[in-house]
């Protein structure tokens, strides 16, 4: 077997529906799902077993374990593959029918020991979650941070679509015990090997990520959280563009107090704001509303992220203190 698709769950039984139905239309049967249910209090077992009824061609493994996270979930899963490659998927994706096929292309044009996808929208998403979408892929927000086509640093695989060699996976010890992050912390632990990690541009998945802009706002801020802490475990990893965000936060709340005794300080918000909304309305193609709700996404995922990184930086940087985490125990509500 080729490829084993690992996907972590945790109180998702309606997403996971969804991703399943959407592995069913794949023109390639060389691949299992592995779907681990991390302690949930919804789990999807009775979603796993009507699919592997009505599907019974594709093989799939249903594991059930107590809550440990995102990462250690994932790597119980892969103790259960077959596959010689893992790819890893979040439980809020939907995966285009060409998916292996634009995978074994770029295989056989260039042989890679791991790879990552990019996202997009799905039509059927609600206007919130496009606009976050766009904000989480956009050159103008941290899309250019995140790497791609085009980009401000190399591309770094990400959990919610990343693939790498069984092998190479066991040998460097599968994900650490970080809580955010630890996609970022094994791609780097991948180039420190010396082995090679491409983005695969056309093995695309459409990812849902958060349904609101509070839950938006939570991810990204721990993702701010997680780039202090992956500076503490790999400080040649932190680069300038990284800082971007933080920055934008500091200098939009100066801009923001300041318009209240000189309203012309707004301007560049103002402005920024009118660069987001037509990239979104003419470049992304998007409606008027979804344009809208882009440039609330972009602030709320430049400042979440930013506020983060200065979160993380003065308690670990500053003060001293150990690795730090945020909305642990509320963060899906």
């Amino acid at each position: 077997m080729k490829y084993s698709l690992i996907v972590p769950v945790y109180d998702r039984p309606d997403e996971i529906r969804d991703l399943l139905e959407s592995l069913a239309g794949q023109s390639s049967e060389d691949f299992e799902i592995i779907v681990v249910e991390d302690g949930s209090s919804r789990p999807c077992g009775d979603v796993a077993a009507r699919f592997a009824a009505a599907h019974p061609h594709i093989p799939l493994k249903y594991l059930v374990k107590p809550n440990s996270g995102p990462g250690q979930t994932r790597n119980y899963g892969a103790e259960y593959a077959a596959g010689e490659y893992l790819i890893f998927l979040d439980s809020d994706v939907l995966v285009p029918p060409g998916y292996f096929n634009a995978i074994d292309g770029e295989l056989e044009r260039c042989p890679a020991d791991a790879f990552g996808g990019p996202d997009r929208a799905d039509e059927s998403f609600t206007p919130v979650q496009k606009a976050i979408s766009y904000s989480m892929t956009s050159f103008f927000t941290t899309g250019g941070i995140r790497g791609g086509r085009r980009k401000l640093d190399k591309f770094y695989p990400r959990s919610f679509n990343m693939g790498v060699k069984k092998d190479l996976f066991k040998r460097l010890g599968g994900f650490s015990k970080m809580r955010f992050g630890e996609d970022i912390d094994l791609s780097i632990r991948i180039f420190e090997s010396g082995s090679s990690c491409r983005l695969f541009p056309e093995a695309w998945v459409c990812h849902k990520r958060r349904t609101d802009f509070r839950k938006f706002f939570k991810q990204v801020h721990n993702s701010g959280i997680a780039r202090i802490n992956l500076y503490k475990k790999h400080p040649s990893s932190l680069k300038a563009v990284h800082m971007l965000p933080a920055a934008f936060t500091v200098s939009a709340s100066i801009m923001l107090i300041a318009g209240f005794f000189c309203p012309w300080a707004w301007l560049p918000l103002l402005a920024y704001a009118a660069l987001i909304f037509c990239d979104a309305l003419l470049v992304c193609r998007t409606g008027v509303e979804v344009a809208a709700l882009s440039v609330a996404a972009a602030f709320v995922q430049l400042c979440g992220y930013g506020s983060g990184f200065l979160r993380a930086w003065w308690e670990r940087c500053v003060l001293g203190r150990g690795e730090i985490q945020a909305y642990r125990k509320n963060f899906y509500k």
